[in-house]
């Protein structure tokens, strides 16, 4: 029997941003939060933490590199919860192959998908040359041609020929830059193939951009945020409002003062929460 309960699903989070990010969901969202990971014994371990804290996560195993076992967690989600309401993407994703389908997860009437992106994306593009600035810009670039662009700079740098290519030497940057275009493409064609559909009965397709530099594994111990603090943005986005019209395929950065900052890309929109 398929649960009537809503579900939200955080993919890498038996620590850092992560298991913040199911921590702050637990405490927020009216529904049954999904702690994933790839190893079975840290994925538990990490449950068990948020236990301790009075809080009620449940787990699935899942590994983003593993064909089988998205296409299983996908299976569980559906059959148990009839889709997903609210997946968080905070492991890192793969530019193997062009995607046949939006998500390979199932999704409600009002889901959301918010991928935890970077500001190192930024950076990343402004060091590129001209040319690849222009194609990540494009409002025309394929996913094909973003999974040839990526798997470009990859072969480049194993043969220390990025920086002529018109790379820059930023290899985390890169790759965040390919997951905010990444972002864009599948909102681009989530607009064209549900056009009927109301904003509020169609996934998002926005970014959580906004951890900032935040203690980690990755990071190291000098960085100003904690992990708390960083899940701050992709749980807002996470827990828009039902019917909200944006953000939709946007980079969302540090809560300020301005509403509108420079953007990642002439159309990406990258913006800053007042």
């Amino acid at each position: 029997m398929v649960s009537t309960y809503i579900v939200a699903v955080v993919t890498g989070s038996n620590k850092g941003i992560g298991l913040a990010i199911v921590r702050a969901l637990c405490k927020q969202f009216e529904g049954d939060v999904y702690l994933t990971a790839r190893d079975l014994g840290r994925g538990e371990e990490a449950v068990k933490i948020l236990t301790s804290e009075g809080l009620k996560p449940k787990f699935q195993q899942l590994d983003i590199t593993d064909v089988s076992s998205i296409t299983s967690a996908a299976a569980f989600f559906r059959e148990t919860y009839g889709g997903v309401d609210i997946l968080v993407n905070n492991a890192g994703i793969a530019f193997k192959r062009k995607s046949e389908t939006l998500h390979p997860f199932s999704f409600k009437d009002n889901g959301r998908v918010v991928n935890v992106s970077s500001f190192m994306g930024s950076l990343a593009l402004n060091l590129c040359s001209e040319e690849f600035q222009q194609r990540f810009r494009s409002e025309d670039i394929t996913e094909d041609e973003l999974v040839g662009l990526m798997e470009r700079f990859v072969e480049k740098t194993k043969t220390g020929e990025h920086k002529k290519d018109g790379w820059p030497e930023l290899v985390y940057g890169v790759s965040k830059t390919g997951l905010t275009t990444l972002s864009m493409i599948l909102a681009r064609r989530l607009s064209k193939e549900r056009p009927h559909d109301n904003v509020a009965n169609a996934p998002f397709a926005p970014l959580g951009a906004g951890p900032g530099w935040v203690r980690t594994d990755m990071a190291g111990d000098k960085a100003p945020k904690s992990p708390d603090e960083g899940a701050v943005i992709p749980v807002y986005l996470a827990l828009l409002p039902p019917g909200a019209t944006e953000p939709h395929g946007c980079f969302v950065t540090e809560k300020g003062d301005s509403a509108v900052v420079k953007s990642f890309t002439l159309k990406l929109g990258l913006r800053e929460l007042s």
